[in-house]
């Protein structure tokens, strides 16, 4: 085997400041004949080798490390150690509100009863688990004003496609499916909104929004014809601007036979404030993931239960839930006009346990709260960083604020700030979108951020500002005090090396 590049007694400066280890890869720490996990033999069964089936032995897998258990564990827990969540800090991400999740519903969501049912299960045996989906349904399509709600979608931009095949059944049950091939989509939509409209098969029609970020009526009615089968808006918009003109721009889409979509990404602003069907949406989706607490991204499961105004109801996927008048729950699969299943089985019953559960724990009121606290954490941003960084807007953000890193003094970039925030040790925030804003800074603070956490977070971004006066280098060769310093990500983009190649 080839021997350690690196010992553990080597250091190297990494910054301006402190020291950090070097570390060896676990490639780099084998040693032949070493192993951590000892099978035991068993004379009454036959050797692995014969037991697996040949086409799922790969054989000896050519340098693979041969390590203790000590070390196997300390490997995989450095590792979690490098990654950054909230769980460890601040991660104003805006547009995908990466909040802190309550640790008291992934409990309830892990509990016997609701994790080991089976979705072929006997109905009379899962009562409890269609009982909450029921619920759950019901209260997402109070707090939003839509008719009806289905919990199938996996997340929010497969809800997004939902939305836009219920969309095209609509405009096919009415005979003009073949004329109707245009969605009309804002500049400040979310950003999935054309790849969707795309692969339910319309052709995307962009639209400016005016001045300051909000979609103009005109504009909408000068694109508006009978081609039009809909219009995606997002409200609050990836400026994190309330649409005021989205109940008259609906009035003149329904006038034009077009429909109305809501991507709902950003309903966390206006939970108790405003009910996004009120406004005129007929198909909405929601993020379960984001809005209502449950973990987002690593790969895990999300959800994306979309909502519907009555004359949609028809197509929603099979099954739905019920209720008989005995108040027994069944699943009905006998809907003609339906466009079908759209999820294997029922879709991601353990986050909706989450939802339910978050939900259940706040109520109406704390659900309103929640609202107010995440647009008063983003408002005081919007005000405490519009002294330093430029605005593209000066009309009070809802849940979070967009600021221009262009004015940086020292020819300095977005992309700077926010890898010198990583030495503050807060996550950037989302950068270089929306598209719409150059040098794009997006931050979205969340509700659940204290306000010494949101004060810090300024003063670091305010600093940082001050250090690209005086001494730009710091602030251009950032992060210092990471595990790893600042990466060409052009050339990580464009030649990917993915995995570790043993030099025997």
């Amino acid at each position: 085997m080839s021997k350690p590049s690196k010992t553990w007694q080597e250091f190297e400066f990494s910054g301006s400041e402190g020291l950090v280890l070097s570390e060896p890869l676990i490639f780099e720490q084998t040693k032949a004949g070493r192993e951590g996990f000892p099978i035991a033999v068993n004379e009454k069964l036959p050797p692995l080798s014969e037991a697996l089936p040949k086409e799922l032995d790969r054989g000896d897998i050519k340098g693979f490390p041969e390590l203790s258990e000590p070390q196997v564990a300390r490997h995989f827990t450095r590792l979690s150690h490098y990654n950054f969540g909230v769980d460890y800090g601040f991660y104003p991400l805006g547009s995908c509100t990466m909040k802190y999740n309550p640790k008291v519903n992934e409990y309830l969501a892990a509990l016997k009863g609701f994790a080991d049912i089976h979705p072929l299960q006997d109905l009379d045996e899962v009562q409890g688990m269609l009982q909450i989906a029921w619920q759950l349904e019901h209260w997402l399509g109070e707090i939003a004003g839509f008719d009806r709600v289905s919990l199938q979608p996996a997340a929010g931009a497969h809800g997004e496609f939902l939305g836009m095949l219920l969309i095209r059944a609509y405009h096919e049950s009415k005979g003009e499916l073949n004329k109707r091939k245009a969605v009309i989509i804002p500049d400040t939509a979310h950003g999935t909104n054309p790849a969707t409209c795309a692969l339910a098969g319309f052709d995307v029609v962009p639209i400016k929004s005016g001045p300051c970020g909000i979609i103009e009526v005109d504009e909408v009615k000068a694109h508006l014809d009978d081609t039009v089968a809909a219009i995606m808006v997002t409200n609050p918009n990836t400026l994190g601007l309330f649409e005021r003109n989205l109940p008259e721009i609906a009035e003149v889409c329904h006038g034009a036979g077009a429909l109305v979509y809501g991507d709902g990404a950003n309903l966390n602003a206006l939970m108790g404030y405003c009910k996004q069907g009120d406004l005129g949406i007929d198909v909405f989706h929601f993020n379960l993931h984001k809005t209502f607490s449950t973990p987002h991204g690593g790969g895990g499961p999300g959800a994306g239960p979309v909502g519907v105004k009555r004359e949609v109801i028809p197509f929603l996927p099979v099954p739905t839930i019920e209720r008989d008048k005995n108040g027994k729950f069944y699943l009905d699969f006998d809907r003609p006009k339906s466009i079908g299943t759209i999820k294997c089985f029922w879709g991601h019953p353990l986050v909706w346990i989450k939802a339910y559960a978050y939900m259940r724990e706040l109520g109406a009121s704390g659900l309103k709260q929640v609202s107010e606290m995440a647009v008063l954490n983003a408002r005081y941003i919007q005000k405490r960083l519009q002294k330093i960084l430029r605005q593209t807007c000066s009309e009070p953000c809802m849940h979070e604020c967009v600021f221009s890193g262009a004015d940086l003094p020292n020819e300095l970039h977005t992309i700077d700030l926010a890898k010198r925030l990583m030495d503050y040790g807060f996550h950037p925030m989302t950068v270089y979108f929306p598209l719409v804003v150059p040098e794009a800074l997006m931050i979205e603070p969340t509700e659940t951020e204290p306000p010494e956490v949101v004060e810090s977070f300024c003063a670091a971004v305010e600093r940082i500002v001050e250090e690209a006066k005086n001494s730009p280098e710091l602030v251009h060769e950032a992060p210092h005090h990471t595990y790893r310093r600042r990466l060409d990500e052009v050339l990580a983009a464009r030649k990917p090396k993915l995995k570790w190649e043993t030099k025997l």
